[in-house]
């Protein structure tokens, strides 16, 4: 592009995207780590209590299993819930899922903290809707509601007459001579099966990071995934009473922390949240299902909506909107961009560009929205996310920003360098120590480990 239309270009937008990423490199490079995945800590050994059931009273006692099935599924999510909805509708009935959890309902079972909920629109997120003739209550069902959803299919899909709870599989192997799949598992069992099917997601085993004294903090711990309501009170909608007078200490940003810091900023003493790499933050506008639209609902409009999602965020040129949420937004912008009569600099750009202006355009937006809700410059600075929308996992929530205006809520920001250590005491970042009664962790699950 030469120097007059990329003159032209910013004149247009109102920026400049040479400028942008630049600043997107160094924010970049200051978080390059060489140590990868390495960084984390697996949850074994001394780790392990933060992988524990806290939902369920007493392991199931029974005897091993070792008759035969046509399917093993192993994992009872949503993967699993619906592949063995399409094989009972297919006549097959010798279904087996096997399930680590007590129940049905995968990262659902598991993450119960308080505020989760989904953040793609329930209609196209939620499998199944015509077929159970169920309607999800909001735009973005909340996590009893989703368990509720995953246990209605099992339900309805008798899924639950041949199903093993609180079963972790060890071991799939071919016997060649009798043309079967041996499973086995950690309750001594050695299925066999024609077929088996692999549907256990990896949002299920918490990932710790690997920072000098994670194990020497005295106070109490847990993940987010195994949220502790007997020590914060409260339950999956807030009201963390017996956090009020405790000192609370928060470590990750992500998809998580979005959700449940609110309910912790609303009732801890003090909250410290701590952030390496802030989220991009866009407007959730979550609301009630208007009756009237779902009764107007034609049979395969669910189908037709996933469709119509799936397209617009993957870069299709689709003309109609169904969903219109923050995941389709950035094509309807370029559509939009594309249409406008300034858009002369932009012609004879590549697709690719036009993509990542439209990009530049969001991500604009949403600073700018950082700066209206925080009061505190400094504060409002440090979470303006400086990276492609989808860099980093997008989330849309209405009261994360605005908790940090609560005067018992402070974000210690490390700048991209992460926490240093874990004392005794708390939490050492930026050379400070923060004593903490409570340490949450909020770092995600194990993907693309080597263990």
């Amino acid at each position: 592009m030469s120097d007059s239309m990329k003159e032209e270009l910013v004149d247009v937008l109102g920026f400049d995207p040479d400028t942008l990423r630049e600043k997107y490199r160094q924010e970049r490079d200051k978080r390059l780590r060489e140590d990868g995945n390495e960084q984390y800590v697996e949850v074994t050994g001394d780790f392990s209590k933060y992988v524990d059931d806290p939902y369920v009273e007493q392991i199931i006692e029974r005897e091993p299993l070792t008759d035969e099935v046509d399917v093993i599924v192993i994992g009872g999510g949503f993967g699993g819930l619906i592949l063995g909805a399409r094989l009972r509708e297919a006549g097959v009935k010798g279904v087996r899922i096997v399930e680590k959890g007590g129940d049905f309902g995968g990262t659902w079972y598991w993450n119960r903290y308080p505020g989760a909920a989904c953040d793609v629109e329930s209609y196209i997120y939620l499998p199944l809707l015509e077929e159970l003739g169920t309607m999800p209550s909001r735009k973005y069902a909340r996590a009893p509601e989703i368990l509720a959803h995953s246990k209605l299919i099992g339900e309805k899909f008798d899924l639950y007459a041949n199903a093993c709870f609180q079963t972790e599989v060890t071991g799939v192997e071919w016997d060649d001579e009798e043309r079967k799949w041996l499973v086995s598992t950690n309750r001594g069992d050695r299925m066999k099966a024609r077929f088996v099917c692999m549907a256990n997601g990896p949002l299920n085993r918490p990932k710790l990071p690997g920072i000098p004294g994670i194990d020497a903090f005295k106070g109490h711990t847990f993940h987010t995934s195994r949220w502790d309501y007997a020590y914060t009170g409260g339950s999956s909608e807030g009201n963390l009473e017996k956090l009020s007078d405790k000192q609370v200490g928060i470590i990750g940003t992500g998809a998580t922390a979005v959700q449940c810091v609110p309910h912790l900023g609303a009732a801890a003493k003090q909250l410290y949240v701590f952030q390496r790499t802030p989220s991009s933050i866009d407007v959730r506008d979550d609301r009630p299902t208007d009756p009237e639209w779902a009764s107007s609902l034609k049979p395969g409009w669910q189908k037709e909506r996933i469709r119509n999602f799936t397209a617009l965020t993957s870069g299709a040129m689709v003309t109609e909107d169904l969903v219109h949420d923050g995941w389709t937004e950035i094509v309807g912008n370029l559509m939009k961009m594309m249409k406008s009569r300034n858009a002369g600099a932009l012609r004879k750009a590549s697709l690719e560009s036009k993509f990542e202006i439209a990009d530049f355009q969001k991500m604009n937006q949403i600073r700018s929205r950082v700066e209206h809700v925080v009061q505190d410059p400094k504060t409002a600075d440090a979470l303006k996310p400086w990276y492609r929308q989808f860099c980093k996992r997008p989330c849309f929530h209405d009261e994360y920003l605005d908790t940090f205006n609560r005067p018992n809520v402070e974000l210690v920001d490390t700048d991209g360098k992460g926490v240093e250590r874990i004392t005794e005491e708390g939490v050492v970042a930026n050379g400070k120590e923060y004593e903490l009664d409570c340490l949450i962790f909020a770092t995600g699950f194990e993907v693309g480990t080597d263990y």
